[in-house]
């Protein structure tokens, strides 16, 4: 089953269904069993290329498919079928990956995140705090980051070694703290700070420390209320895979070590906020097609 349409493949012959809905069409909301969706029967042995189909000519076949194909979708919980395109507010939600989580431990491994997985630091305080090793050579390269050229953030050690943090707000409203000087080679706990004004879409004071220690601070006036990107770009760790987030080159791999990257959010939303967060995400959701 995918994205409504589903099929079953039984000792050479296939049963087959489609929507009604294309991929690309996000508006469109289809019921399940309308008068769209019609089945389709066919026998791969004698017609590889499904040219002839044969749902009228071999009822019982085709109901024996259908059948199995319930019995195979409820034991893989593939029901409830969802159309995303009915979705309406509180109704036919997925359920969220994270579980509600506010803090989550991140490594090298997670690259290439939508933003649906990742923490949602937005209109909230946070913290962004990494430990990473820098060889006697030094190190340069992205620590961290989500979002795009857009909008977005990014942590990271500039070409010189410094420690710097890019936040960017549809490239409205750019804010860049750094340090004045090179991480020396060795052990570093980084920490970005920031307090959240409160409400929707605002901005907040961030504070960057690297070892307990303040290298610098400012203020971010606005920042992106509901989603850094519309056309991809994802949360990466260790490289930057998309658009750059930061004045640096394409990708800016990280050339130390990333022992781990700890994204948590602090205190609570507001009720207001809240309310405006799920209104917009479900009107982005159907306007972006």
């Amino acid at each position: 089953e995918i994205l409504g349409n589903r099929a079953i493949y039984h000792e050479g012959w296939i049963a087959s269904c489609f929507h009604g809905r294309l991929p690309w069409i996000r508006l469109q909301g289809l019921e399940f069993d309308g008068e769209q969706e019609v089945w389709e029967l066919y026998d791969m042995r004698n017609d590889f290329s499904q040219s002839i189909d044969l749902s009228e000519s071999e009822p019982e076949k085709l109901l024996f498919l259908q059948k199995l194909f319930d019995s195979e979708a409820h034991k893989h919980g593939v029901y409830p079928l969802r159309d995303a395109g009915l979705m309406r507010r509180g109704e036919l939600r997925v359920p969220s990956s994270l579980g509600g989580r506010r803090k989550m431990r991140y490594t090298t491994a997670h690259v290439r995140m939508p933003e649906s997985s990742v923490v949602n630091l937005k209109n909230a305080s946070h913290e962004i705090s990494a430990e990473i090793v820098i060889p006697d050579e030094g190190a340069s390269g992205v620590i961290v980051c989500q979002g795009g050229n857009m909008s977005g953030w990014a942590l990271y050690l500039d070409e010189s070694g410094r420690l710097t943090y890019h936040y960017n707000c549809f490239g409205q409203y750019l804010t860049t703290l750094s340090s004045n000087k090179k991480l020396e080679a060795g052990t570093h706990r980084i920490l970005l700070k920031y307090d959240h004004d409160g409400g929707f879409g605002t901005g907040g004071e961030a504070v960057l420390s690297a070892n307990d220690e303040v290298v610098d601070h400012g203020r971010i006036e606005k920042t992106v209320p509901l989603v850094f990107s519309i056309s991809g770009e994802t949360f990466d760790v260790g490289i930057d895979t998309g658009a750059p987030v930061g004045p640096y080159e394409s990708g800016f791999p990280f050339s130390g070590e990333i022992i781990e990257v700890v994204l948590e959010r602090i205190g609570k939303r507001d009720l207001e906020t809240r309310k405006k967060m799920e209104s917009g995400m479900h009107d982005a959701a159907f306007r972006t097609q």
